[in-house]
């Protein structure tokens, strides 16, 4: 009886270890696919953002301050763009960038740290 209680918990535990590796591996590859990058982070005076795949005319971003409240707004943005931080006065903080579909769906979001 002790041999197949043994036997058990061993088969539940590399269950369980397969599992675990699968789940992380999904997560490493969500990581990997995502839209676009944005560069330098933290930044100072511009950031940069390039579409890793999937790039459509029809997408817009926005960026919002901690609180919520839009900062920016750029519709029909091209596979490669920047914000100068100056002229939009972007203050130092944290700022969450959202990507959206032309349906107003958010497909990616992201953060950026100012530190102007």
């Amino acid at each position: 009886m002790k041999q197949l209680s043994f036997i058990l918990i061993l088969i539940i535990g590399i269950n369980f270890t397969s599992f675990a590796q699968n789940k992380i591996f999904s997560d490493e590859v969500a990581v990997q696919t995502k839209f676009i990058k944005s560069y330098p982070n933290p930044a100072s005076s511009v950031v940069n953002f390039e579409f890793q795949k999937g790039y459509s005319r029809s997408y817009s971003i926005q960026v919002l301050n901690s609180i919520g409240k839009k900062m920016y707004e750029a519709k029909n943005i091209p596979s490669q763009f920047s914000i100068n931080l100056k002229d939009e006065k972007f203050y130092r903080g944290i700022y969450i960038y959202q990507l959206i579909d032309k349906t107003g769906v958010v497909v990616e979001s992201g953060k950026i740290l100012i530190v102007n």
